[in-house]
């Protein structure tokens, strides 16, 4: 069996000093278009190599979560009714689905990428995705983007 992917909220002082600096490259990277990778590695002090190893697993956690869009991509068996599962999960956590995409299954699994969004006042983002990575038949999920 797989292991699941697991989320921590840690505070900055914990958090090693380079992955607090990829942080700071990405926001860069997001506020000048027109920067390079490269320009913006060298102007917060790490390597190449460190910003592409972590720059998808670290993000800020930002308490104002609800009411916020995230975009999840999942792959799971191509099996009738897991879908509908997942749908039900999210449901339940009060998301709103803004958009839906399932790619034709290769080898029996299909890759669904979807955009959340969180309600304000209700929805838990984390024990959703808790819950939609313990269903049967879920291989992956991976938070892509949050706004």
């Amino acid at each position: 069996m797989d292991k699941k992917t697991k989320y921590f909220v840690v505070k900055e002082k914990a958090v090693p000093e380079v992955l607090v600096k990829v942080v700071e490259a990405k926001k860069i990277l997001d506020r000048r278009k027109d920067a390079t990778v490269q320009e913006v590695i060298d102007q917060v002090g790490i390597s190449r190599s460190s910003f592409y190893k972590y720059k998808d697993d670290i993000f800020p956690f930002h308490e104002d979560t609800k009411g916020k869009t995230v975009t999840f991509i999942i792959q799971m068996d191509d099996e009738p009714g897991l879908l509908s599962v997942l749908l039900k999960i999210i449901a339940q956590y009060s998301g709103n689905i803004l958009t839906i995409h399932q790619s034709i299954p290769i080898n029996g699994v299909a890759t669904l990428t979807l955009s959340v969004d969180i309600l304000p006042g209700t929805g838990d983002a984390e024990a959703m995705v808790e819950n939609i990575e313990a269903e049967a038949g879920v291989h992956y999920l991976k938070i892509l983007g949050r706004e």
